[in-house]
């Protein structure tokens, strides 16, 4: 830096007004580099939390939500519960079949009609009453009674091995309410027609009439 002179009269000359601007600039700059650097520091900082931190939350959660089962389909937690749908069918077919045990069936009608041909044939205009009787409509009614008596039994098996299923299945899903329902219609319907069927056969309930 040059030396400041100053003459006789106090007066600065040309040469000490250049050198004092050059050090008032010199102090400009020192005292703005340092806040630039840190305005530039703090700009970047959180661009680079901002960038690390999603990536590690995405990198956790993606981890997380592709852990592989034990099939190694990477869908564990969310495998296949039961739904139902096997236990709810079986409960409606056994209500199902309890309800044809109790009204017939097209079996039961051509097992009835088949056995009423066969005792005709069997008979002749010179046997009895009491045998035309038997073999003309006894014979048809306890094929009816016993056809019934096999839809009733298959609807109470049904309905029981619906309400039993839950005991060896997975544990701790309890069977929907109206499967419950429906099974124990099944159930119901199936001990009344076989109920039925066993009195009709023996001839306890609606026997032949006495010809005698």
């Amino acid at each position: 830096m040059g030396t400041k002179t100053v003459d006789e009269t106090g007066v600065k000359t040309d040469e000490h007004k250049t050198d004092e601007a050059a050090d008032a600039a010199e102090a400009t700059e020192a005292t703005e580099a340092p806040e630039s650097i840190d305005v530039t520091k703090a700009a970047e900082a959180p661009e680079a939390a901002g960038t690390d931190t999603p990536a590690e939350d995405a990198d956790a959660s993606t981890d997380e939500d592709t852990d592989e089962g034990p099939d190694g389909t990477g869908t564990a937690g969310t495998g296949a519960a039961p739904t139902g749908v096997g236990q709810g069918a079986g409960a409606v077919v056994s209500a199902g079949l309890g309800i044809v045990s109790l009204t017939g069936s097209w079996v039961g009608t051509v097992a009835s009609a088949r056995e009423s041909l066969m005792g005709q044939l069997q008979t002749s205009s010179s046997s009895d009453v009491g045998t035309l009787i038997e073999k003309g409509y006894g014979n048809a009614w306890q094929a009816t009674a016993m056809w019934g008596g096999i839809f009733a039994l298959v609807a109470l098996i049904v309905g029981v091995v619906v309400l039993a299923r839950p005991a060896f299945g997975a544990p701790g899903r309890p069977q929907a309410p109206w499967i419950k329902s429906v099974a124990w219609a099944g159930v119901a319907l199936g001990v009344i027609g076989l109920l039925l069927a066993v009195l009709k056969y023996t001839d306890v309930l609606l026997g032949l009439p006495a010809t005698g």
